[in-house]
């Protein structure tokens, strides 16, 4: 996962853009749909997650707009042992994944 500048420490807002491998969009949803049930159990919370509807060519496959209380949340949901089992999961349906830290309104 490639993060856009460091995250101090604080609430973290965040911007996740997926890209689903070619014919696996099924398979990144319900892999997200797994994964996603554990952020609020870290501190976290889903704002929003969407589908890109006739993004074309290079557009990603979902959206999420995701909020943790701080960096340590953020790094005990990444290492949370149900997500991590999942790995393969991930690594048959998500092709890239861009996270970036967004500002409040």
């Amino acid at each position: 996962m490639r993060h856009a500048g460091e995250m101090p420490d604080g609430p973290l807002r965040l911007c996740v853009l997926l890209w689903a491998h070619a014919g696996q969009e099924d398979a990144l949803t319900r892999y997200e749909n797994a994964v996603l049930k554990l952020v609020a159990e870290h501190g976290g919370r889903v704002h929003e997650r969407g589908r890109v509807e006739g993004g074309g060519e290079g557009a990603p496959t979902e959206v999420q707009f995701l909020e943790f209380p701080g960096n340590d949340a953020l790094t005990a949901y990444m290492n949370d042992p149900r997500r991590l089992a999942l790995a393969a999961d991930r690594d048959v349906a998500v092709a890239r994944t861009d996270v970036f830290r967004v500002a409040g309104p």
